[in-house]
């Protein structure tokens, strides 16, 4: 896990810097011990590739960002507008938004001394990961923390060190699922009282034929885009990350 966390911000923040080294494709064993340990590197690099989309899910701002915008494409009712690409598109590009700092000052504190051959790896592990327990710890429910302690029986912990990302994950990715569909809620309201005041317009008129969503539909697209909906959704769910 640490080895993998590692080697992914090292990748990201590294690759414009470093040169790509050779693949040997050939069966043939290594001469030196570098060189296997070379191949190994790639490896790893390549596997980091695969599991990647993963990390960006777990650690980051992404969950509650999609599931946000997925609850905002079934209250407008629009089915398949925006397309999921786009949606998806979008939450990753406010996910490297909100992120970048956070990123920046793990590469500045761990990746970049290692770099430069000051410290050992372990350090900059820890140095590395730490700015990414304090974002995910400032947007943790205690209570959420607290149940993954309760379930691994292990002593509360006394600073940001001490919390394993084994038990800091799933709390945060509970407490986002939490907040996203708090978000989600208080976003159908509004479309949810559009519908019901055409609903009973079409009932009182006798048109119970008319499916109340043709109706509803325009006003809901016309209510978002006059409030300006996109700006005031992406302010909010960029300042809700501390």
């Amino acid at each position: 896990m640490k080895k993998l966390f590692f080697m992914l911000v090292f990748g990201v923040f590294v690759y414009a810097q470093t040169q790509i080294p050779t693949v040997n494709l050939s069966l043939s064993a290594p001469n030196e011990p570098q060189e296997l340990v070379n191949t190994l590197n790639v490896v790893i690099v390549m596997t980091l590739l695969v599991l990647a989309p993963s990390l960006i899910l777990v650690m980051t701002s992404f969950t509650r960002i999609v599931i946000v915008f997925a609850f905002l494409r079934t209250a407008l009712g629009t089915q398949q507008t925006p397309p999921a690409q786009v949606l998806v598109s979008l939450a990753l590009i406010l996910t490297f938004f909100i992120m970048e700092p956070t990123a920046r000052k793990a590469y500045e504190e761990g990746i970049s001394p290692y770099i430069e051959k000051q410290i050992s790896y372990e350090v900059a592990f820890e140095r590395g990961v730490k700015p990414f327990k304090e974002f995910m710890l400032q947007n943790t429910r205690e209570k959420d923390l607290a149940l993954f302690y309760r379930i691994r029986g292990i002593e509360n912990p006394n600073s940001v060190d001490d919390v394993p990302l084994t038990t800091l994950i799933p709390a945060f990715l509970i407490s986002e699922l939490k907040t996203a569909f708090q978000i989600g809620f208080l976003l159908y309201l509004p479309f949810l009282v559009i519908d019901m005041v055409v609903s009973s317009i079409l009932m009182a008129m006798g048109m119970m034929m008319l499916p109340p969503v043709m109706i509803s539909l325009p006003f809901k697209i016309l209510v978002f885009v006059l409030v300006d909906g996109f700006n005031l959704l992406v302010g909010n769910l960029v300042a809700g990350f501390r």
